[in-house]
């Protein structure tokens, strides 16, 4: 699949290239109106495109410069909604049997597709239940068979499993990779969910205000975020400013102190739990220090997140017997302090 999206809404404009290969599986990540979902209905036909063009397979199906638009319902794509969309009248067999029949198989070749499909995603037995009938899980499988059933050369996921409790979530997670290791068409996950997507996906493009700002592999774009979005995304506080060395010199002048040797334009990232709290100035090995204002407290899995204001706004995590001990409060003045060697510097361009 190779695709320029240029689609114009209101004041908000979309531009996004994607490639991906034959049994490639690529996640789609952004915040809120980022342009996540019009990707996604664009590619499905559901929206036009104001420039740009879609080729599934090597053939266009859309590209307003030429004139060419190939309607939602002709091109071999298959989708799974958010809240699944299961025709509430029709028994699972016959959803799944669906988009086939649309394709111009004959009823009996339909049905036997979806049985077989519904075999697949563990579901023989559910065959003739209809949605009300069906559990989230069950409910999301049958989404996912009916969209595979048509063997199409794209498959897109719109938040596959929010609608999912968390432990029905881990379980269908691991069913969604093994059906999507075996799908030898292309495949675009869109979704909020950095674990989803690192679970799920080949490889990570993220978008911000209608615009891919990072793409690549999960362990390059986690490794090495370049914006806030994407450093809040893995769990990093990350700054930009100017190196000389072993300092990188942010826009206030504040200098941080680095173990990684850049020059000019450069970021430098840290994890939450490399930031240690005191209630004085620390001394002893060299470090970076700065006194700090506590913005908020709260609970983060097994420890507790302070968020600081400062010189270097930044998030600490912390024991909760630390933060007893400190008796952390919103607005108490705190030092921080970040060894060089817990950071991690490399440049922006």
């Amino acid at each position: 699949m190779d695709a320029h999206l240029v689609v114009v809404r209101g004041g908000f404009r979309l531009d996004v290239r994607l490639r991906i290969g034959a049994g490639e599986v690529v996640a789609l990540l952004g915040p809120n109106g980022a342009g996540k979902t019009t990707a996604l209905r664009a590619l499905a036909g559901l929206t036009p495109l104001a420039a740009g063009h879609v080729r599934l397979a090597g053939r266009t199906v859309d590209e307003p410069d030429r004139r060419v638009w190939v309607p939602a319902e002709r091109r071999r794509i298959g989708v799974v909604f958010q809240d699944y969309l299961l025709f509430p009248h029709l028994t699972a067999l016959d959803n799944v049997a669906f988009g086939p029949r649309r394709h111009g198989a004959t009823r009996r070749v339909a049905r036997e597709r979806a049985a077989g499909w519904l075999a697949r995603v563990g579901l023989a037995d559910r065959a003739g239940h209809r949605p009300r009938q069906l559990s989230s899980g069950q409910a999301q499988r049958v989404a996912l068979a009916r969209a595979l059933a048509v063997e199409p050369d794209l498959l897109l996921l719109d938040e596959p499993l929010a609608a999912l409790d968390a432990g029905t979530r881990l379980d269908t997670r691991a069913q969604l990779h093994r059906h999507l290791t075996a799908h030898p068409g292309a495949t675009l996950l869109v979704t909020h969910d950095p674990l989803d997507a690192l679970v799920l996906a080949d490889r990570l493009v993220i978008v911000e205000n209608g615009r891919v700002v990072q793409e690549g592999p999960a362990a390059t774009i986690t490794a090495r975020p370049r914006t806030d979005y994407v450093a809040r995304l893995v769990g990093l506080n990350l700054y930009r400013g100017v190196g000389a060395g072993h300092t990188v010199r942010l826009a206030d002048g504040f200098g941080l102190a680095v173990a990684d040797p850049v020059r000019g334009d450069a970021f430098v990232a840290f994890r939450p739990a490399a930031v240690a709290l005191h209630p004085e100035r620390p001394a002893g090995s060299p470090r970076n220090a700065w006194p700090a204002t506590i913005a908020g407290v709260q609970r983060h899995g097994d420890n507790v997140r302070v968020q600081l204001a400062g010189p270097v706004d930044a998030a600490a995590d912390v024991t909760p017997a630390a933060a007893s001990q400190l008796r952390l409060v919103p607005g108490q003045r705190i030092w921080a302090a970040v060894k060089a060697t817990d950071t991690h510097a490399y440049p922006a361009a």
